[in-house]
C-alpha cells in the first residue's frame, strides 16, 4: 500500500500546501486518496464485466428530443430503487429511438452504486445457453448469471424461441425472480409476446415471471441516429 500511495506522500511531503496540516490530518488525506483510488478501479472493474456495448452517462442525454422521455421518471430510474426491490424496467420502443443506450445510461449509474452489471443482446445470450448445456457448463454459467444484480436482455423476442430457447430463458429468469433485476429493450409491445413463444405453456409462464414485477417505459419516435446525422435529407429526384 504504501508503494502506491508514495507518488501522494511525496506530493503532501513537498508541496507547502501541506506544511502547516498535523500528522494525523496528513495521514488523513493518505488514506482518502488511497480510498478514493480503490474505489474507482472496483469500479472500472464492474464496468468492464457488464461488457456495455456503449459508454454512457446521464449528461448525455438529450431529453428535448420527442421520444416520449420525461426527464423526471428517468432520473428516477437512475436512483435505483427499482433494483434494490429486485424488480425489471421494460423499454419498449422503434428502432432507433434510444432503447439500447438508455439501458447503458441505467447500467452505468447501477455500476457507479456498487451493483454489478451484464448486458447481453438477446440472441448471443441465447447462444451462449446452447453451447453451455453442451459443453456440461450449463450449471455453472447459471451461477454466474444469478450473481449479477441486474442482466440486459437487449433486443427481447426480436426473434421468436423455440421450445428450448424458452426453456433456458424461463429456467435463468426463475433463478431471478424477485431475487435480481433485468433490463428487456425490445420493439415489441408486452401484448405482442406471447406470440413470439411457441410453446403457449413456457409463453405463459415465462411472461408470468416478468410482467407483473416490471416498470415500463415506453418510448417513440423517430430513430436517434436519422435525428442526429450529419447527411442531409437527399430529395428525390
Amino acid at each position: 500500500m504504501l508503494q502506491r500511495i508514495s507518488p501522494y506522500l511525496s506530493a503532501i511531503q513537498v508541496s507547502p500546501t501541506y506544511h502547516d496540516l498535523t500528522f494525523e490530518e496528513r495521514f488523513a488525506l493518505l488514506v482518502e486518496r488511497e480510498q478514493l483510488r480503490r474505489a474507482q478501479q472496483r469500479l472500472q472493474r464492474r464496468l468492464k464485466q457488464a461488457h456495455l456495448g456503449t459508454t454512457a452517462s446521464l449528461a448525455d442525454i438529450d431529453f428535448t428530443v420527442p421520444r416520449g422521455l420525461s426527464k423526471s421518471k428517468f432520473l428516477e430510474l437512475a436512483q435505483g430503487q427499482w433494483l434494490t426491490e429486485h424488480l425489471n424496467l421494460i423499454l419498449v420502443g422503434p428502432t432507433g429511438v434510444g432503447k439500447t443506450f438508455l439501458a447503458s445510461v441505467l447500467a452505468d449509474q447501477c455500476c457507479q452504486r456498487g451493483h454489478t452489471v451484464r448486458y447481453f443482446r438477446c440472441a448471443d445470450l441465447i447462444l451462449e445457453l446452447k453451447l453451455a448445456k453442451a459443453d456440461g457448463s450449463f450449471q455453472k454459467w447459471q451461477r454466474q448469471l444469478a450473481s449479477f444484480s441486474l442482466l440486459i436482455l437487449d433486443d427481447w423476442l426480436r426473434d421468436p424461441l423455440s421450445p428450448e430457447q424458452a426453456r433456458d430463458l424461463l429456467d435463468l429468469l426463475d433463478g431471478r425472480y424477485r431475487n435480481a433485476s433485468c433490463i428487456f429493450t425490445t420493439q415489441l409491445p408486452v401484448n405482442q409476446w406471447h406470440q413470439q413463444i411457441q410453446d403457449p405453456t413456457l409463453a405463459d409462464a415465462i411472461l408470468d415471471r416478468i410482467v407483473h414485477d416490471s416498470l415500463r417505459l415506453v418510448l417513440k419516435g423517430e430513430s436517434m441516429r436519422k435525428l442526429t446525422s450529419k447527411v442531409s435529407p437527399q430529395l428525390d429526384s
